[in-house]
């Protein structure tokens, strides 16, 4: 599996790992690739490529409705992949765990099916300060369609959110809480744990966006208490357009379906359907097959590095980071936050994010620049867009200090 080898135990041997992603060797503008947008999408292992090109090259059929060769070797990989993401979740079934297209299309799920079936006018759907739209837009849909309303947990000026104000929204009209795990553009760790039982106590589900929590720390669905859990496969090292929702399987169960199609029947007549079992019951159509089975082979390659070892890595490389960025004359960090991922937001001065993202490319530096699908959350900041780094596991420290050193490039540009 992976290359990774360290001398201790919890030891990273972030040499290895940059052996295992082959697109860290080239060269941007003559410089060597430094890649800092990591949030955005995080690039891939060999063993990832090499189980899509195996698939392509060697088993490729469609699955569950061959009785050839190909098509026997391409479902046993495909079911093979869903139980390796029930064990990267800790899922209590594998049949709680529904292929979607990403993040995006997890959240919409549920809004179209739970909320649509559940929630009325007059109630409430309770999200945090700093939500991603992909976790405002479908719900707002939703409320538009209901005569419902969203409620807002306001944060501190650490972007923390405020407990305090998020308890005294729930009540007897709260028929949702959806969440980010992590912000990705703060950082800021949220307590989901804790956002879960409060909410649980008083019958309210509850739905994590998980897309920048799943590549940089263990996640257990069961332990977390959450009945919802949705991320994207390429933001955890694997293809594009394959994604998870995660679902207590009482809920999935007795939610109605998403689509309509092939794969999701147990029959069909011209005067009704009955539909499959969990979890096919929301896959309509053909699967993306490939990116199931690439997203088990990155899960089976971060789950080889050890998600505690690259937490400790990665919590080590933000801190020195951090401390690097705050020594940039001008620049100012936007989060603060006590418990933080490797995201680092930032401004510098009057420079427009998008000439920093410009310049240090130049230096051969990928960072992302913009409201990072924010708008609400760039409002509390009081600013338009902020330039991002977010690191990874293949990250280093002399990366950090190129950056760094790229920075004063923009500066004297723009002195």
């Amino acid at each position: 599996m992976a290359s990774v080898v360290s001398t201790r135990r919890d030891a990273l041997d972030v040499a290895a790992v940059r052996r295992d992603f082959p697109i860290l060797r080239q060269r941007v503008h003559g410089r060597p690739l430094i890649y800092l947008d990591n949030a955005a999408t995080t690039q891939k292992p060999r063993v990832m490529l090499e189980a899509l090109q195996r698939y392509y090259s060697e088993e490729n059929a469609n699955v569950h409705r061959g009785v050839h060769s190909l098509s026997g070797r391409a479902t046993d990989a495909y079911d093979a992949a869903r139980e390796t993401i029930r064990r990267f979740l800790n899922a209590a079934d594998s049949r709680e765990i529904v292929f979607v297209r990403g993040t995006t299309e997890g959240i919409n799920l549920v809004a179209q099916t739970y909320g649509r079936a559940r929630i009325g006018a007059g109630d409430e759907i309770v999200l945090s300060e700093m939500e991603h739209h992909s976790n405002i837009v479908p719900w707002q849909i939703l409320c538009e369609e209901k005569g419902a309303r969203l409620r807002v947990v306001p944060m501190t000026d650490a972007g923390e959110l405020r407990l305090d104000e998020y308890e005294s929204l729930l009540n007897e009209c709260t028929r949702m809480v959806a969440v980010a795990h992590v912000s990705n553009v703060l950082g800021t760790v949220n307590p989901v744990a804790e956002i879960a039982r409060l909410a649980v106590a008083r019958g309210i589900p509850v739905l994590v966006d998980g897309a920048q929590a799943v590549a940089h720390m263990p996640v257990d669905v069961q332990a977390l208490g959450c009945d919802f859990y949705a991320f994207s496969g390429h933001k955890v090292l694997g293809p594009t357009g394959i994604g998870v929702l995660y679902g207590r399987r009482a809920l999935l169960e007795a939610m109605p379906v998403y689509q309509g199609g092939g794969g999701q029947i147990a029959s069909v007549t011209f005067d009704r359907t009955t539909y499959a079992a969990l979890p096919y019951k929301y896959e309509a159509g053909t699967p993306n097959i490939a990116g199931v089975i690439g997203l088990a082979a990155a899960l089976d390659y971060v789950t080889a590095v050890g998600l505690d070892r690259i937490a400790a890595y990665e919590r080590d490389l933000s801190t020195y980071a951090a401390s690097a960025l705050s020594g940039v004359p001008g620049l100012r960090l936007t989060g603060t936050a006590r418990e933080r991922a490797a995201v680092l937001s930032f401004v510098l001065g009057d420079v427009h994010p998008h000439d920093i993202g410009t310049i240090l490319d130049r230096e051969g530096v990928a960072i992302r620049a913009g409201h990072h699908c924010c708008q609400p959350l760039m409002r509390r900041l009081g600013v338009p867009a902020t330039a991002r780094a977010s690191l990874a596991l293949y990250n280093t420290r002399e990366e950090v200090d190129a950056l760094v050193a790229a920075l004063e490039r923009v500066r004297e540009v723009f002195e």
